[in-house]
């Protein structure tokens, strides 16, 4: 079972919807798709800015964010199955469908180490793909990607969340970032592996 997050970034690029055909095509059964916030998440970080709401307001609000995306890119295919809990993963994995994450499970009453933007969507896919013992986690960026810079060098570039080297020291699977424009890719990868099960 794999974990592909979409960076928010390609809400209004037209390799967006490649994508999510590719992944609803060639991921039934394997893949859960995690969204990016994106404009939407950009949005919470001017409000807070604004208003100087707590980390913790913008946690939360940056969840909806994420969500939004994902509610976006079931509306440019509809193939996608929208999942909130393991439960429904595994029922949509199952049926031989792609799974799209709602996050919503993530909103917290009181503030943690994780509620700020320390952390975002990609540890955020990191841990999802921990819980689940996923066998692959993709990250897919709208930047250039040095192939020779660590998972610490990404974060420091910005690339990366800041925490997210540290957070996947010791993962138990592949870690790929890779470039909106490497469809071809990730679709060479996914025809070559199997099925996989939670």
């Amino acid at each position: 079972m794999w974990i592909v997050k979409l960076v928010g970034s390609l809400n209004s690029n037209p390799i967006l919807q490649e994508w999510l055909d590719l992944l609803a095509e060639c991921g039934g059964g394997r893949v859960i798709l995690v969204s990016g916030g994106g404009p939407f998440g950009d949005a919470v970080r001017h409000a807070q800015a604004h208003w100087r709401i707590s980390d913790l307001s913008a946690h939360n609000m940056a969840v909806l964010a994420m969500a939004q995306t994902a509610y976006l890119m079931h509306g440019l295919n509809p193939a996608l199955q929208l999942t909130r809990s393991r439960a429904d993963i595994q029922r949509v994995l199952h049926k031989g469908q792609t799974a799209l994450w709602l996050p919503f499970d993530l909103q917290r009453k009181r503030p943690t180490e994780r509620t700020n933007w320390d952390v975002t969507s990609d540890s955020i896919a990191l841990d999802l793909a921990n819980s689940l013992n996923a066998e692959r986690l993709v990250l897919v960026k709208s930047c250039t990607i040095d192939p020779t810079l660590s998972l610490a060098q990404l974060g420091e570039q910005g690339i990366v969340d800041q925490r997210f080297g540290t957070l996947s020291e010791g993962a138990a699977f592949p870690i790929d970032v890779v470039h909106c424009n490497e469809v071809d890719r990730v679709r060479s990868l996914l025809l070559g592996g199997g099925r996989y099960g939670i």
